[in-house]
């Protein structure tokens, strides 16, 4: 129990790291990929609530909880559970590949838009490293 409440701390230590990456490039940038870690307009069941901003903030929360819980666990039998790479490496990708969900709702930005694309990926890089580095340290 000590692991799992240590790994939703993780989560959302990582989460708030997320979110701040992306705030700075936007800030920096002016790329308004940040707003996709809280659009839910696209998920049929969600849709319904998309529109209020609190349910935004938690979806990004319980998604950067259940993905680091859930790889954590998936990485056990592999005795790779304790190595940063694979946080990295699942995060990156699965982020950049689920950045094409943007297509899939009018809000910004648009799924074609490859500096969008990049940053989201990369901020997602950092979500991995952060992911990894807490839990070879706390756990």
């Amino acid at each position: 129990m000590e692991t799992f409440l240590m790994l939703v701390l993780i989560g959302t230590i990582s989460g708030v790291i997320l979110a701040a990456v992306m705030k700075l490039v936007r800030k920096v940038t002016g790329n308004k990929a940040d707003i996709l870690l809280y659009n839910m307009d696209y998920i049929p069941g969600l849709k319904q609530w998309a529109d209020k901003k609190i349910t935004g903030l938690i979806f990004h929360y319980v998604t950067c909880i259940v993905s680091a819980v859930v790889l954590f666990y998936l990485l056990i039998p592999f005795d790779l559970e304790y190595a940063i790479w694979p946080y990295i490496f699942v995060f990156s990708l699965g982020g950049g590949i689920l950045y094409f969900l943007s297509a899939l709702t009018p809000t910004p930005p648009d799924h074609e838009d490859w500096i969008s694309w990049f940053n989201w990926t990369a901020s997602h890089s950092i979500f991995g490293f952060s992911v990894g580095v807490l839990i070879f340290w706390f756990i």
